[in-house]
């Protein structure tokens, strides 16, 4: 194994984590939904304890993409966690609402009442996976950061990546790129949410009224989704030479890796079009309830293609928009190859990782 095969193999395990997390924000999404899916409080409370079965798997993963982040490109880490610890701080205290709510809503005495807890419930819903997917479009648009890599021998200030302004990673939400993206991911969040409780729970009302909401999701979708992937495969893109490691601007380079990298176009389009397939069978039968397998599955298609398009094919995956040379790369941002290589053997345990997670969804399931 050489040193550029691990450094590929370790953002595709990344790039898989972050495919699977957009699809379990499943459970963002429908908490977003609980008054609109759950119109008495019996549909609400069916609608709560069946996201509530699983969050923790949502939870889980988050943390497992960020620690694979950690361990694989530290650079990345300490720049975007370090630097734009606003945008990273929101999402998470979105998220630690999320598990309050769960852990205190039904408990006897508390102080916030049952209905707050539950509106924390949707503020997770939209907060989270909006914001989720405002920080991924940077991977295509770019951030304001810089790195300094000789300031880790100032013993005064060790410090190898700041940010180049003061609003640790807030402007990012001022790019409409970025919110398209974001807003295309909490879309998604809903459809996935949508078509889940259609799936987990017996109920012919939630059902109904779930239909009806996934045409709106969808559509709403489509349109934030679209823009942004049109606009990406015809921009300008953050290329790196690999004789150098200079970066440079190419036009059209999303593009050009797509056509490059071919089996990651072909996924896309699989991925689409069982997504589409899972939306429609779902909206046009009243008796098809399975919906979120062939969406869900569409979904990590995309997100994982996506995302290898980030970081494959000589691409800066963090660019840097303060300094361009000073953009992220799979090669100039990970571990050494002896971390590498032993978290490579390590990462051999991940099937049976997610044979114990399926394992748990249908013990879940049966409670």
């Amino acid at each position: 194994m050489t040193y550029t095969f691990l450094q590929q193999y370790w953002w595709f395990v990344v790039s898989l984590l972050g495919a699977l997390l957009v699809f379990l924000l499943f459970v963002q999404g429908a908490n977003s939904l609980v008054y609109s899916l759950g119109r008495t409080e019996e549909g609400q409370r069916k609608v709560i304890e069946s996201t509530g079965r699983k969050w923790e798997i949502t939870f889980t993963t988050l943390v497992t993409f960020g620690g694979a982040f950690f361990a694989s490109f530290p650079l990345f880490y300490s720049t975007s966690f370090g630097g734009a610890y606003w945008l990273w701080m929101i999402i998470l205290f979105s998220f630690v609402l999320q598990a309050v709510s769960y852990e205190f809503q039904h408990c006897k005495g508390n102080l916030l009442g049952k209905r707050t807890y539950q509106w924390f419930l949707v503020i997770n819903g939209i907060v989270g996976p909006l914001l989720l997917g405002g920080a991924v479009a940077t991977f295509f648009n770019g951030s304001n950061f810089m790195v300094e890599k000789a300031s880790l021998t100032d013993l005064g200030a060790p410090v190898i990546s700041r940010w180049a302004n003061g609003s640790a990673g807030l402007d990012a939400l001022l790019d409409p790129w970025n919110l398209a993206l974001g807003f295309a991911v909490m879309f998604l969040a809903r459809i996935l949410g949508i078509l889940y409780i259609m799936n987990n729970v017996d109920d012919e009302d939630i059902r109904s009224r779930g239909s009806v909401r996934l045409v709106g999701s969808t559509i709403s979708f489509l349109v934030f989704f679209l823009a942004f992937f049109v606009r990406t495969l015809l921009k300008d893109g953050f290329a790196v030479d690999p004789a150098t490691g200079a970066v440079f601007m190419e036009p059209m380079k999303y593009l050009h890796n797509y056509l490059q990298l071919w089996p990651l176009a072909v996924l896309t389009v699989i991925g689409v079009v069982l997504l589409l397939y899972g939306v429609a069978r779902t909206i046009f039968s009243a008796t098809y309830v399975k919906g979120i397998w062939p969406a869900g599955i569409g979904v990590v298609l995309v997100v994982l293609s996506l995302l290898l398009v980030a970081g494959w094919g000589n691409t800066a995956y963090y660019p840097s928009n303060a300094d361009l040379q000073c953009s992220l790369t799979i090669a100039n941002s990970c571990s050494s190859e002896f971390t590498l290589r032993t978290m490579f053997y390590v990462s051999l345990l991940v099937p049976f990782v997610f044979g114990y997670i399926a394992y748990v969804w249908r013990v879940m399931d049966r409670k």
